[in-house]
């Protein structure tokens, strides 16, 4: 897709735009009491808190994908009809989302997860980006491996980088490119031979339970919901700050545009989700 051009004047009004922060100095003084204030705290990501990162939304009209639409491709029903082309798909998007850095939101929410005890990410993201800024936080020194293990983000929809059997209970991660030149060269189970598929959550399936049930429980426990970045338009992820609200919590919402959460949340910052998250978020509470 070409770039489009800006209008006459349009750099110079952004280089003499004031920062995100200066702009809505109450709602963000507002959040942060909220959120240093509270013991426990449920951080719901979607696709937004990626977008600065430069993720692919793999829905353009470019090349051999231009022919398909996720919706084609990500659906068991695809994996069983041609399984060589639904991995060269996912293998292209393992190359181009791998070659992606964590934000200084992803940063940021790592940093809250990692020292607040009580702070539960919970992502729609597949990406693994959230997992890299936990490991480069980690790699630098300041937290320890076990507060990384506490701080694992809950992923509703699995992870581009994981793979399961489709024919037992074997799962891992796997960075590596994987062979598409024929069905006989795509991964194979160690343990049953059976053909191995991304672990992701595709069209028409049903999220894991246990998974699920970890987020209800962080949704329901919470004193406050922070939602960066997501449209709250998919189910069941976008009635996890509904019950945050229903069992006595508040919702604090980060996006760059209105959502059906916007009239629900106690505050509502419209701002990228990577210059307003290192501003908002603090890893000492109030007391």
């Amino acid at each position: 897709m070409e770039e489009a051009r800006q209008p006459e004047g349009a750099q110079q009004r952004e280089e003499t735009q004031q920062p995100e922060e200066a702009q809505q100095p109450e709602e963000m003084d507002h959040a942060r009491r909220l959120i240093n204030s509270a013991d426990r705290i449920l951080i719901l990501t979607g696709a937004g808190v990626s977008a600065e990162s430069g993720v692919p939304t793999f829905r353009g009209s470019d090349g051999l994908w231009g022919k398909y639409r996720p919706e084609e491709l990500a659906t068991p029903e695809a994996f069983q009809a041609d399984p060589r082309l639904v991995w060269e798909w996912y293998g292209v998007r393992r190359e181009r989302v791998g070659a992606c850095r964590p934000n200084a939101a992803h940063e940021a929410i790592a940093r809250l997860t990692l020292e607040r005890e009580g702070a539960r990410l919970v992502t729609q993201n597949v990406d693994g980006l959230h997992e890299l800024a936990l490991e480069e936080a980690v790699s630098n020194g300041a937290y320890s491996r076990s507060s990384a293990s506490g701080a694992a983000p809950i992923r509703l929809h699995g992870s581009l980088f994981g793979t399961r059997c489709t024919g037992c209970d074997y799962r891992t991660m796997d960075r590596h490119p994987v062979d598409v030149e024929n069905e006989a060269s795509l991964p194979r189970c160690g343990k049953c031979a059976a053909l191995l598929r991304p672990d992701v959550v595709w069209f028409g399936e049903q999220l894991d339970p246990g998974i699920l049930q970890s987020a209800v429980e962080a949704a329901e426990t919470a004193e406050v919901c922070l939602v960066v970045g997501t449209s709250a338009l998919v189910h069941p992820a976008a009635s996890l700050p509904l019950l945050t609200r229903e069992s006595g919590g508040v919702v604090v919402e980060v996006n760059t545009e209105p959502t059906p959460l916007t009239e629900v949340a106690v505050v509502s910052i419209r701002g990228p989700a990577g210059q307003i998250l290192p501003h908002l978020l603090s890893v000492e509470p109030e007391r």
